[in-house]
């Protein structure tokens, strides 16, 4: 039974989603071409979570990590009681969601047994209890890069974590491309670091497919019905909706968003009135990265700082737009970087090549894993990927009181008083 016939679930019952056989060899279909390359495997180590059960007195809801899918999604850690494993549990109230959400989530739920890779966030383990859509994932102990952002790199990662980030996103990207789907969600939040080191893409409710009658399309014409605060990461041609459509290569234009991002902490055109914001890429206003230190500022030190601040290098516009906080007085709860920041030249060259205005002259991302700026992604040890990491630690089972234990069904969306939605930093 589909999850969408939410009304015909008894409130005891569980019902698993039983797609696995119809989509499972289609994959194949589309990995023939190359099966050294994009073979089907499955989560590594910890991030396993194919023994499980779909049963929701089985799981102990812990700790909210955030919020998704328009606000109607709560993500929670959970323990799973009979060995303990901790995972990642999102729950929907699908009473709350339209037609055109539900559709959605269908098609999520039916793309996380289509695809099979080892930097993309699917799930094996769906289920309906209730009218509540249980869809559980490996826990992503050090969340996402924008909870490092916010939390840990306030004024920007280091290039080596940055290298290490996008490449991972890069080889998903790269796999999506070649299967025939365009991702059209890459941001910092949709990029989750497992304890293991492992880096995933999240965010597949917003993939869609390029195939038609089994051709593939040149350029799809979709608008997809995301909230504004996704404008910034999105390409001039996705904006643009004219007849010329768009194609993977919009996927390349937001990777170089989330690199300016990673690299400043501050997204560009974050402050920007939406209509400014589309007149700014439709003019072909480029972004770069100045080689700055954050604080203090020098001359510019009157300003104040925010996260689309004068980082991220999107001309006068936007450093003198709306601000945070002064940098002469930077708040002390969070770290600060000691010194002036200079990127290096690939790092330079790869920025510049994804947010090319035209679509066309952006590399692809199988031509982008081979960049210079790449080279420096090495196998890493534990120990290498903890030094990457530093000063960050890794999500652990809290000691207070759960939320729940077991769950009992109930057809009322989740709810925490204390988290705050806007600020939520865990959104797949």
């Amino acid at each position: 039974m589909s999850f969408l016939d939410c009304s015909c679930i008894s409130h005891a019952q569980v019902q698993p989603l039983d797609i696995e056989e119809r989509y499972e060899d289609t994959s194949h279909q589309f990995l023939s071409c190359d099966g050294s390359e994009y073979t089907l495997q499955g989560p590594a180590g910890g991030d396993d979570i194919t023994g499980l059960s779909a049963e929701p007195a089985h799981y102990q809801l812990l700790s909210e990590l955030g919020r998704g899918f328009n606000n109607l999604s709560q993500v929670n850690m959970a323990r799973y009681i009979p060995t303990g494993q901790l995972v990642a549990v999102k729950q929907t109230n699908l009473d709350e969601c339209t037609e055109e959400e539900l559709l959605q989530l269908m098609n999520e739920v039916l793309l996380s047994r289509l695809f099979r890779h080892s930097n993309l966030l699917t799930s094996r383990l769906v289920f309906s209890s209730c009218c509540q859509l249980w869809v559980l994932t490996p826990l992503m102990a050090y969340g996402s890069a924008d909870t490092l952002l916010r939390t840990y790199f306030p004024d920007g990662m280091s290039e080596s974590l940055i290298a290490y980030l996008l490449h991972g996103v890069l080889k998903a990207l790269e796999y999506l491309h070649r299967m025939g789907y365009v991702h059209r969600g890459v941001k910092a939040s949709h990029i989750l670091l497992s304890g293991e080191g492992r880096v995933y893409l999240s965010g597949l409710h917003s993939v869609y497919s390029m195939m038609r009658e089994g051709k593939r399309m040149r350029a799809v014409f979709d608008m997809p019905h995301h909230s504004p605060a996704l404008l910034p990461w999105l390409s001039p041609e996705l904006l643009r909706q004219d007849l010329h459509g768009y194609g993977v290569k919009s996927d390349i234009y937001s990777l170089g968003i989330v690199a300016c991002e990673l690299v400043s902490g501050r997204v560009p055109f974050q402050d920007m009135p939406p209509t400014q914001m589309l007149l700014q890429k439709l003019r072909g206003s480029h972004c770069c990265l100045l080689d700055v230190a954050p604080f203090p500022l020098g001359e510019l030190g009157g300003l104040k700082v925010s996260r689309s601040g004068v980082d991220s290098g999107i001309g006068e516009s936007v450093a003198t737009g709306s601000l945070s906080h002064s940098a002469t007085a930077p708040p002390t709860d969070r770290p600060q970087s000691p010194a002036p920041k200079n990127h290096s030249v690939t790092l330079h060259n790869l920025v510049q090549l994804c947010l090319q205005q035209q679509p066309e002259r952006r590399p692809s991302a199988s031509a982008l894993l081979t960049h210079a700026f790449f080279k420096q992604v090495k196998r890493h040890t534990r120990d290498s990927f903890l030094s990457l990491m530093y000063p960050a630690v890794p999500l652990t089972s809290p000691e207070d009181p759960p939320v729940s234990c077991p769950p009992a069904p109930s057809c009322h969306a989740p709810t925490s008083a204390s988290t705050d939605t806007t600020e939520a930093v865990w959104d797949f």
